[in-house]
């Protein structure tokens, strides 16, 4: 060890006081070499310069080009921990470049296409000659009959954009001719896509799960990319619709996307999204149907207009990227969800009492996304400074407004007089003879409303390395741990005593998103009152990747991700507090005069030579386990992934640019 004096120790104060503090009001200095990825400038009426949120580009896999995150992202959130122990630690890491399993057998060629949809006439043609895939990558008629089933208990009740009846009167007329091939549809071959996805992913859930090689592996046989032959196929049908889309168009448009972000390809789902999009607007479902039409249309186009609402906003602030959609545009009211319409749909399923049916859930979640959306934008669409920082008031406001609308059916119960919808952490009581679906139905409303919760305070996590307490962003940022903590501890139970979400890919995003906001609090605040509470969650996030592993690798990769990076926040930690010891023993000395505080003392001697002399090798390697955490939320599609190459212009936790 080398010799440690109060000079030197001094010496030390007075450099980290002499260090910038970003304030809330101080705009960030570009850095170097980064004006050339930031544009032109931006100007406004008088000579004014537009203020914007910061984002981070990073590199796809199977592609050189970078693409961009917005400042509300998770993929920026990681940048900010990844920046924040740079500046900590004093040193710039370039993090080996991943190799990450790929799941980009999703972008081969199917084994047949099709020259048009069934609303053509379209027929099936042979596959080009050097079609690698065989004709045993379809179904057969009895397991396309198994996976279709699978539908109505699970996307439906989330995702009501199809008519039931209507839906089964089509699939039977494509056997009216042949009992061995069906003719071409591509809104059945992209039903049985996701439902190929979720169920695979949901046997190995609730059965034995992943071979030991696999389950780190995304092989061709991953569940993630379950159904892909019948996405692709899909997909060449659709092209023939472009010129005359159909309200079946739009729905392929819908479920492409769903199947796109459930196996985490975050832009190839944005950008079926956003085909969506302008098919909707192509349609007029923007507008209030007209009322000469049959309710039973008109509640159908209501459906197909909010739920790709609601799609499109969760992508959006997921990515941190613009809306494409804007209330402006928008005359179309609300869907209904009273028995009548219920039974008009095209299902069976029985009332729930309490004025509520299995169409309530959609609308109470449309109405949480209107909310969060509301709250978002107040936000994001202000440059931030000391007056109008996030406020927690504001959001809570928001969202318990829209908490006191939520039926008590739509609710999972608490052990112990716990609350739903509250970071109370307090036991789920699962109705054990509720319908699947309804148990889920509650299960993914409340666990919307945490995750959502999280990405709303997350801005208001500080990773100042010197700063003087701010009270009502300390607060906000715990607020922002206990959802997530709220979240982690759901599926914690859910994951490992049921089988309610097995298999729910969104399920699995929601949980990874949390344990890495955990992980920034945790580095954030390391001596704050939650960080012991939070700390563990992360532990039991580790659980939860680990039985999400069984059904699909990504998150096999992402429990030993976390079980890695977990540890290597410890020892962070640990040099934190011992930093904090000799900060203040050497203030003491140097106060006082008395080197006796230090002379004597090994352990003081250690502590105050091992200020800001964090070991290089963890250092090293926590930025190493950030880049690998990237490439689990990119569906570890990532496969060439560099800190070095990445320039993120960091202030403290309000982070944007003026160009």
């Amino acid at each position: 060890m080398k010799s440690t004096t109060l000079p030197h120790a001094y010496r030390e104060i007075e450099r980290l006081k002499q260090r910038p503090v970003h304030q809330l009001n101080t705009l960030p200095t570009v850095p170097p070499g980064t004006a050339d990825e930031r544009g032109p400038d931006l100007q406004l009426g008088g000579g004014r310069s537009k203020k914007f949120w910061e984002g981070i580009y990073i590199s796809t896999a199977r592609s050189p080009q970078k693409t961009w995150y917005g400042s509300s992202s998770i993929f920026y959130f990681i940048g900010r921990i990844n920046t924040f122990l740079t500046l900590a630690l004093q040193e710039t890491h370039s993090a080996l470049r991943m190799l990450p399993n790929s799941a980009s057998f999703l972008l081969d060629a199917p084994t047949t296409v099709s020259d048009g949809d069934h609303s053509q006439g379209g027929r099936l043609v042979a596959a080009p000659t050097d079609d690698a895939v065989n004709a045993g990558d379809y179904l057969t008629p009895t397991q396309e009959e198994y996976f279709l089933d699978l539908f109505w208990q699970s996307y439906y009740t989330s995702f009501p954009i199809l008519d039931e009846l209507e839906f089964k009167e089509h699939y039977q007329s494509l056997w009216a001719t042949s009992d061995k091939e069906r003719k071409p549809s591509a809104l059945v071959d992209i039903v049985i896509a996701v439902c190929m996805q979720y169920g695979m992913a949901r046997l190995r859930g609730v059965g034995r799960g992943l071979s030991a090689a696999s389950r780190t592996s995304v092989n061709d046989n991953d569940a993630t990319i379950a159904g892909r032959w019948h996405y692709r196929r899909c997909q060449t049908l659709l092209s023939c619709q472009l010129e005359s889309p159909s309200i079946s168009t739009l729905q392929c448009h819908i479920l492409c996307s769903i199947y796109l972000c459930c196996g985490s390809f975050q832009n190839m789902a944005d950008n079926a999204c956003s085909l969506a999009v302008r098919t909707a607007y192509m349609l007029g479902l923007h507008l209030e149907p007209p009322q000469t039409m049959p309710r039973r249309e008109k509640e159908m186009r209501k459906r197909l207009w909010w739920t790709l609402y609601v799609l499109e906003t969760k992508m959006s602030m997921k990515l941190g990227r613009p809306f494409l959609l804007h209330d402006s545009s928008t005359t179309c009211s609300l869907p209904a969800d009273d028995r009548d319409i219920a039974m008009l749909s095209g299902s069976s399923f029985a009332p729930l009492g309490e004025n509520v049916t299995w169409l309530t859930w959609n609308l109470h979640n449309t109405k949480l996304m209107l909310a969060a959306r509301t709250a978002y934008t107040a936000f994001y669409n202000n440059v931030p400074n000391t007056s109008n920082v996030c406020n927690p008031q504001f959001i809570a406001e928001r969202l318990e407004g829209w908490l006191k609308g939520v039926p008590e059916a739509l609710k999972t119960k608490r052990q112990n007089n716990g609350a739903p919808f509250s970071t109370d952490i307090s036991a789920l009581e699962i109705e054990q003879f509720a319908p699947l679906w309804l148990q889920r139905q509650r299960l993914l409303l409340e666990l919307m409303y945490h995750n959502l919760c999280t990405n709303l305070y997350r801005p208001s996590i500080s990773f100042a390395l010197a700063r003087a307490p701010h009270p009502l962003t300390d607060r906000t940022a715990m607020k922002c741990a206990a959802h997530a903590m709220a979240l982690t501890h759901m599926m914690h139970q859910v994951l490992l005593s049921t089988s309610i979400l097995a298999g729910w890919h969104e399920a699995f995003q929601w949980q990874w998103n949390a344990a890495m906001t955990l992980v920034g609090f945790v580095l954030a605040y390391p001596q704050g009152a939650s960080t012991q509470a939070a700390r563990s969650a992360i532990d039991l996030s580790v659980a939860v990747f680990e039985n999400f592993g069984n059904s699909f690798a990504v998150a096999a990769s992402a429990a030993s991700i976390m079980s890695d990076l977990s540890a290597k926040v410890d020892l962070f930690i640990q040099s934190q507090g011992m930093q904090g010891v000799a900060m203040q023993l050497a203030t003491n000395c140097a106060e006082s005069g008395d080197e006796s505080l230090i002379n004597g003392n090994s352990i003081a001697a250690q502590a105050v030579d091992g200020l800001l002399s964090f070991d290089d090798e963890n250092a090293a390697e926590i930025t190493g386990v950030l880049a690998q955490s990237i490439d689990i939320f990119a569906a570890e599609t990532y496969n060439d992934f560099d800190w070095s190459a990445i320039n993120i212009n960091f202030s403290d936790q309000w982070a944007f640019t003026q160009q």
